[in-house]
């Protein structure tokens, strides 16, 4: 009849059903074909159908470059004719290409247009598939807390609606969360539902991806003979679908399991497929996983060059994707903590050659990357700035310049490997063994010995969950009675023993940096010896920026001292702090300033105030998770119950000011906690030195109200007699422990000093 409008329906119909059936190839003709003919009839709106098509097609079959091309053609296309619902459409589908290519930042803001346009049209299915793809995309980026929060949302919304498919997916994406999270049991529950949803729909090509993630789960628990079962079951799916890029990462899951097995041929051989696979869809992310993976054969083999080859391959590829996500600092923390087993490999692996200098260099390169962005940004360090961060060039910097010594540590399982620089000597290496289990098992021990009390674990909770008197304090004023002095001084030893003891030898002067590693972030380091002051940083790369920037950019004047935020009105059971008052108010004395206490102190003050001043000190309420510290409301709120914006000082918070303080003092509890990462201790002293802070002085667990006055009031009179902040510290400490209501380790060890070691001249023409 000649009627080409009801010719392309049918064809787009015929496409539509076979891609439900997996028949990708088939659906491209067909959608192809109804692009031609919407193109001969000047049909934009069933040209812009095709084009989403045919990118949805292209996406299930990886060719992800394709569908990033069809969806942008999409998405013009409704911009160009004012369609919100079909622009909300291009922007999921061009999302889901851009998070497969490893543009997750650019993926997440795809979704996020998604789900804003979905809420505009009150479409609750377009809602909830947002929901569910921006749920991927902080999986991808390793952030389980923001993955779970959307898959949740997804399912909830799919369940109300009685959206099978979308419900399908939410299972599929909830069982990759449990995975994540090591719950491999959990993800096989989800998993399976998925499966049989699948089956249910005649979803095959969903039906494929169920058993392949059934049988990675299965090659985690070690049962790989049933991995092998399923995830063949998915090879001769995606085969017969044609689906390539499923069958890149279920050949990648066999290798894994045939590694597992001991039969490292095959694993070889099903890796290199799966390698050949993610190169020729651009798919980076699964390039870098796969050379990971052969490395690790390659290494169990015993072929060490191979192994070194692979592995540096895979970093590369990781760090080129994180190099993707730009500012985004959390982003970048959570992507280099899900790699980190490669960074660790490669290090690993040229120690088991011989070559040390060569794994510290690997081990710097790999250590806290997102602060390291963040400090050059701060400085203003760019790529024309004539200062080299390579591992190379700041490792050969400490040795012939730097002349404090340094120890660098990297901890793979139970074993610390030490490097220490002095200068002019050779670089020296050493070994040990943590003889009582793991790193995080030593310090929660002497922390439960010496009556500290805290769960080294730091497991990610936030602060609106955690509402009791525990959560947030700066006093733990009764002690265990039963808990001796003898008994906390021994435990001190043992871990300094376990943790110093193996370099002690080896030490030359009385003053050391030390870079820690994981778990051992957390240890009291000033307090390990009683000979020799220790400060700490997160990398040497780190502190070569921080001694390396620019000479006017940190301030020689002016002070901010917080002290006791007035805290009754907030939603929280916190006490008053009348020692912390005190504590601020002697220093102010000192400086000849008037310090912010009581209603004064509130959040909008301190953060108008903080930018321009040399010294900070804050002695107030600290989160136990994150060291983030509470002050009084903000006074435009005070007819209304406070919220956390209001009185909080977050993370985010501190590293949206450029700071230009010399020294910050956060005299709070748990100021030096945070998640332990591959990056280091995310918490608010991080921030703070993300912000520009020079020296950061914190404390690791509860602190004593009192205890901490007296150690302040030493502190600062060791400042202004022109001592180093590590000298300081030092002689704070010293005379603490030598009192007799406080010389019990807890009230005189936690203190840190976090980056360089800094001097304080102050009179009062100067504050």
């Amino acid at each position: 009849m000649g009627d080409k409008a009801e010719e392309s329906a049918a064809y787009s119909g015929l496409g539509n059903a076979y891609h439900r059936l997996g028949s990708f190839q088939q659906a491209i003709e067909y959608h192809s074909k109804v692009l031609r003919i919407s193109k001969d009839l000047g049909d934009r709106g069933g040209e812009a159908a095709a084009y989403g098509n045919l990118g949805i097609a292209y996406y299930r079959l990886g060719d992800f470059k394709q569908a990033v091309e069809y969806s942008n053609q999409q998405l013009s296309i409704a911009k160009e004719l004012g369609d919100r619902a079909r622009e909300g459409i291009a922007f999921g589908n061009l999302g889901n290409a851009y998070e497969r290519l490893g543009y997750y930042k650019r993926a997440i803001e795809c979704q996020d247009h998604c789900l804003s346009i979905a809420n505009e049209l009150g479409d609750r299915a377009g809602e909830g598939s947002a929901y569910g793809n921006l749920s991927i995309c902080y999986h991808s980026l390793g952030d389980s807390k923001h993955a779970r929060e959307y898959v949740t949302k997804h399912l909830c919304i799919a369940q109300e609606m009685g959206d099978k498919i979308g419900e399908k997916n939410a299972q599929i994406n909830l069982g990759n969360d449990y995975y994540q999270q090591g719950d491999f049991k959990q993800a096989i529950k989800y998993y399976k539902q998925n499966l049989s949803l699948a089956k249910e729909l005649g979803d095959k090509a969903g039906e494929g991806t169920a058993y392949g993630s059934i049988g990675n789960a299965y090659v985690s628990l070690r049962k790989f003979k049933q991995a092998v079962e399923y995830l063949m079951k998915h090879v001769s799916i995606a085969r017969e679908l044609g689906d390539r890029a499923g069958l890149g990462r279920t050949y990648g899951n066999l290798g894994n399991a045939f590694h597992n097995l001991g039969n490292l041929e095959k694993a070889i051989e099903y890796h290199s497929l799966n390698l050949a696979i993610a190169k020729d869809f651009g798919d980076k992310a699964g390039e870098g996983m796969a050379c990971y993976s052969q490395g690790r054969n390659f290494e169990t083999k015993g072929s060490f060059s191979e192994a070194e080859a692979y592995y540096r391959s895979s970093i590369r590829l990781f760090n080129d994707r994180r190099a993707l996500l730009e500012s985004k600092d959390d982003w970048k923390i959570q992507f280099r903590h899900r790699y980190r087993d490669a960074y660790t490999a490669l290090w690993r692996t040229l120690l088991k050659t011989g070559e040390t200098d060569k794994a510290l260099c690997a081990a710097e390169e790999g250590r806290a990357q997102a602060l390291t962005d963040a400090l050059k940004e701060q400085y203003g360090f760019d790529a024309l700035t004539p200062i080299s961060l390579s591992p190379k060039e700041t490792i050969s910097s400490v040795l012939h310049e730097s002349s404090t010594q340094t120890v660098f540590m990297a901890l793979d399982k139970n074993t610390i490997n030490y490097w220490l620089t002095i200068k002019g000597a050779k670089l020296r290496f050493k070994q040990a063994v943590i003889e009582d289990g793991s790193a995080s098992q030593l310090i929660e021990k002497f922390l439960e010995e010496i009556g500290a009390g805290v769960d080294v674990r730091c497991e990610n909770r936030s602060l609106d969950e955690l509402r009791d008197e525990s959560t947030l304090k700066r006093a733990v004023v009764v002690a265990d009675q039963t808990q001796s002095a003898t008994t906390s001084v021994n435990s001190l030893r043992s871990l300094s023993h376990a943790i110093i003891g193996p370099v002690a030898d080896m030490l030359r002067d009385d003053q050391l940096i030390v870079v820690p590693d994981g778990e051992l972030c957390l240890a009291p380091y000033p307090a390990l010896s009683e000979s020799v002051r220790i400060t700490t940083v997160p990398s040497l790369t780190a502190l070569k920026l921080i001694r390396g920037s620019p000479k006017d950019f940190h301030s020689n004047t002016g002070a901010l001292l917080v002290g006791d935020p007035s805290v009754d009105q907030i939603p929280m059971t916190l006490e008053q702090l009348p020692f912390a008052r005190r504590e601020v108010e002697t220093i102010a004395k000192l400086l000849n300033i008037i310090p912010l206490t009581g209603r004064d102190a509130t959040k909008s003050e301190v953060l108008k105030r903080i930018s321009s001043v040399a010294l900070v000190h804050i002695a107030a309420h600290g989160s136990e998770e994150t060291g983030e510290i509470a002050l009084a409301p903000n006074v435009e709120r005070e007819s209304l119950i406070p919220i956390k914006e209001d009185y909080m000082l977050t993370m985010a918070d501190v590293q949206a000011v450029r700071l230009k303080a010399r020294l910050v003092v956060l005299s709070c509890c748990h100021s030096g906690r945070g998640e332990v990462k591959s990056e280091g201790v995310v918490g608010i002293a991080r921030a703070f030195l993300c912000a520009g802070a020079r020296s950061v002085l914190v404390s690791l667990w509860a602190i004593d109200d009192e205890a901490t006055l007296l150690f302040m009031e030493s502190f600062y009179k060791q400042l202004a007699n022109g001592k180093r902040a590590s000298l300081a510290l030092y002689q704070a400490m010293k005379s603490l422990r030598e009192t007799q209501q406080f010389s019990a380790v807890k009230h005189w060890a936690p203190f840190v000093l976090i980056g360089d070691d800094v001097t304080l001249e102050y009179g009062e023409t100067k504050w």
